[in-house]
């Protein structure tokens, strides 16, 4: 008899009961069922070894060959779905064994073990002689629809994007130890993580299938001949080369996760918050073609290049906001550092699957390689930006402290072209009339001195000059310091003094040839962006000039975005086809200056700068973003070149509308919100704390759980263990360090040399450091208007006090009196 009881106890408790593992074997059908409360799996013996069904928190994710193993020669395939006679099985607790003799000199054990949270499988291998093999997998998986996922995450913060799998048989290969499998919609995820190093994985369309193999780590990629650098390929499914198969081990596990738990970002208001999502989880990472291999064009363009002259390859990682993304973009600028720059200090410009971009004999024998358009010398600042930028975002100052002399050497190369001592460097190509570039607008002709560089570089000066200061070399720091201050004097000069300033077109100019004629002054806007983005031009009214100018024609033409020119080069600064304008690199829509041209936008007018970020989400919700550029006239998606580019207007949403700035000792908030976001609560990872980030007009709150802080302005936040510190703005000095050993929450009313004044909430004893007073001066300090103490600062303008809170709201003053 079921009582009341034991009734109330089952409807309690049913989670409980069900997250237990579970394990039967079905003898007579030759089947063991087993998983968890999220997973379970069926294992089918019957003459056959395979993963029959995989049913993921309700779903079934298999086809019915399920999860095997298979070894393919140039003459023949072994398959644990094929076997003479029915394997050994055992049963022990939580864990299944069985063995697996195939083709005529393979044993395999599988081994599995089930917890409550995942499931380990465990596959040994036995072969009495080695196979030649051209294809393995070990094991294979068969996924019941090319839409069961939209896309899979490797270890190194990759994406492959199952969106672009145009044909049966189209593959992509990488060397990565685990890839998460995702879907938005039905918010399931699984996750494969195999423990052994240096594996490669590989995902085939087949048919409207999808296939996934995990692969031997001595894989070497097949294709092209002589190069053999290919990771997308196209009606074949061999992507790996030939490999030796002998005995081996792998250990891998199977976890459910929740997608939205994992990956959400929190509450959007007054925004497509599933558009946001859906650009940072695809269109983002898709110019990660392997580990150590980052870039911004994607894996599955015919050529698969990566450009190392894109200055916002670490930016990209702010909103995508994945510490995998961080931890393989360290990989892969260590692998830069190694084999991209020469001995001189120049960065080469380029790598690609082929050679086909290539100058005559200017190559390396991995792929790095100067482009037939000239010498594009943005690639030297933008190698130094992206270490600096992310080294930034995750504040480790031992990583960026080995690329110390690396950056010296290719700022340093560059700085030395400036031989005439006007501040701004040179370019190799002097002239239009040569027909080369210099730069990422590749085939415009620019030369000699470079608007575009060398706003590159100043971005590049500034943020190193820093890094040099806190690696303790003041000399070097004072010496990018000062050739910065001086490229920004040059450059704002006006052009009849030799600046990049048209004061009759109110835009900064391209370049000017050696000849002194000016170039490029039809309001190119990647120039005009970074003039201002990059605290190049601090003259408002330049400002608003540049920033009008290119609304006004925004509007005449009703664009959706900022084409990456206003107007038309002049015959001959370009690459002939490219007349009559709008054409390509003359006019055409490249999203890529998103994140500048929001930036630009978001402290002049913030809903101008919202209004295109809402454009672009529109647009991937039409076609995804898979272009490579927009046309001027019919704002129609042009080029299989896929940029990852194409995300960065969300990018600049997130770093100049929210404001969210990750520097290396704080995390920074200086939101540009309007009244359409206000109400947007964030969720964001920062060095393994889970912040939120609530955004209100004039109200501003970052808390990691333990402490928060709440402004009407920006600061910066930063909270460990015990000790909660408040930096005041953009001071990269904490201006207010608590130890607690409670809770805290500060409100911020004022924050000021002569007066500070909070409100807090703490459940413990608090202990203040008060920092960048005034020197030698006396502060009162008082406690909901009772005076507490008066002190005298040190000689670090410091003063310090403790209080003791008692579980209720406290307003604390102090002021220098």
């Amino acid at each position: 008899m079921v009582t009341k009881k034991l009734l109330f106890l089952l409807f309690m408790f049913p989670v409980i009961c069900l997250a237990q593992p579970v394990i039967k074997n079905d003898i007579l059908n030759r089947q063991v069922v087993f998983g968890n409360e999220k997973m379970q799996m069926t294992l089918d013996y019957n003459k056959k070894v395979t993963i029959s069904s995989l049913v993921l928190n309700g779903q079934q994710v298999l086809d019915s060959t399920g999860i095997y193993s298979f070894i393919k020669t140039d003459r023949k395939t072994y398959s644990t779905l094929h076997l003479s006679s029915n394997p050994a099985i055992q049963l022990r607790g939580n864990v299944i064994i069985c063995s697996i003799p195939y083709g005529d000199r393979i044993l395999e054990t599988w081994k599995f073990t089930v917890t409550p949270k995942d499931i380990k499988f465990d596959i040994d291998r036995k072969i009495s002689n080695n196979i030649v093999a051209e294809q393995v997998g070990l094991p294979h998986f068969m996924f019941n629809s090319i839409n069961t996922w939209e896309g899979a995450y490797q270890e190194y913060g990759g994406l492959a994007w199952f969106y672009l799998f145009n044909k049966s048989s189209d593959t992509y290969g990488v060397h990565s130890n685990s890839s998460d499998f995702w879907n938005s919609k039905t918010g399931n995820g699984l996750s494969v993580v195999v423990s052994e190093p240096d594996v490669v994985m590989s995902y085939t369309r087949v048919d409207d299938k999808l296939s996934y193999n995990i692969a031997l780590s001595a894989g070497r990629l097949r294709y092209d001949s002589g190069t053999n650098r290919r990771r997308y390929i196209r009606d074949r499914t061999d992507v790996w080369a030939p490999v030796n198969v002998g005995a081996g081990h792998k250990s891998i596990t199977l976890t459910y996760f929740n997608f939205n738990d994992k990956y959400g970002r929190g509450n959007l208001v007054g925004i497509n918050g599933d558009e946001v999502n859906a650009v940072l989880n695809t269109i983002a990472r898709i110019g990660v073609i392997d580990k150590e291999h980052f870039g911004g064009n994607s894996w599955h363009t015919p050529y698969g290049p990566i450009c190392l002259h894109e200055q916002y390859i670490a930016q990209m990682g702010l909103a995508i906001n994945d510490p995998y993304y961080l931890k393989g973009y360290q990989q892969c600028l260590d692998y830069y550092r190694d084999n991209a720059i020469k001995p001189d200090g120049r960065v080469w410009a380029r790598w690609a699957y082929t050679n086909e971009d290539m100058m005559p004999g200017e190559v390396t024998d991995k792929g790095f390689y100067e482009a037939q358009w000239g010498y594009l010398l943005d690639a030297n600042p933008d190698f130094v930006t992206n270490v600096a930028e992310l080294y930034d975002q995750t504040g480790d100052k031992a990583w960026v402290k080995t690329h110390q002399h690396s950056c010296e050497k290719a700022l340093d190369w560059l700085l030395k072209r400036d031989t005439n001592n006007n501040g701004l460097v040179e370019m190799i190509n002097n002239n239009h009339t040569e027909k080369k570039s210099s730069d990422w607008i590749d085939i415009i002709w620019a030369s000699y001195e470079n608007a575009f560089v060398n706003a590159k570089l100043y971005h590049a000066l500034t943020l190193w000059a820093d890094i040099e200061q806190q690696l303790g070399d003041i000399e070097k720091a004072y010496y990018y310091q000062q050739f910065a201050i001086k490229l920004k004097t040059s450059f704002n000069k006006p052009v009849s003094e030799g600046g990049f300033w048209d004061g009759g077109k109110s835009c900064y100019i391209h370049w000017r040839d050696k000849d002194g004629s000016v170039h490029g002054n039809n309001m190119v806007t990647p120039v005009n962006f970074m003039a201002i983005g990059y605290g190049i031009c601090d003259d408002r009214r330049r400002t608003k000039a540049i920033l009008d100018t290119i609304e006004y024609q925004m509007n005449k033409e009703q664009l959706f975005f900022w084409p990456i020119c206003m107007y038309s080069y002049n015959k001959g600064e370009g690459n002939d086809w490219q007349f009559p304008f709008p054409n390509y690199e003359n006019g055409d829509i490249f999203l890529s200056w998103g994140a500048l041209g929001v930036k630009a936008y978001a402290s002049y007018k913030p809903e101008l700068a919202l209004k295109y970020v809402k454009n672009v989400l529109a647009r991937y919700a039409l076609d995804g973003l898979a272009f490579q550029r927009y046309g001027r006239v019919k704002q129609d998606g042009l080029g299989d070149d896929i940029l990852s580019g194409n995300s960065l207007s969300v990018v600049g949403l997130y770093q100049a509308i929210y404001g969210v700035n990750p520097l290396y000792n704080r995390f920074y908030l200086n939101p540009h919100i309007t009244e359409q976001l206000s109400g947007t609560q964030l969720k964001y990872n920062f060095r393994g704390q889970s912040l939120l980030i609530d955004l209100a007009m004039n109200k501003y709150a970052v808390s990691n759980g333990r402490f928060k802080i709440e402004s009407e302005r920006d600061f910066g936040f930063y909270g460990s263990d015990n000790e909660l510190l408040y930096f005041n703005g953009n001071n990269p000095v904490a201006s207010m360090k608590v130890e607690t050993t409670g809770t805290l929450a500060l409100e911020i009313k004022n924050f000021s040399q002569d007066n500070m004044l909070w409100s807090q909430f703490s459940t413990g004893l608090n202990k203040y450091l008060i920092n960048d007073l005034k020197v030698d001066n006396y502060y009162t300090i008082s406690v909901n208007k009772q005076v507490l103490k008066r002190v005298k600062t040190n000689a670090d303008g410091s003063i310090a006090f403790d209080y003791k809170t008692n579980k209720m709201t406290d307003v604390i003053a102090i002021e220098n009196k």
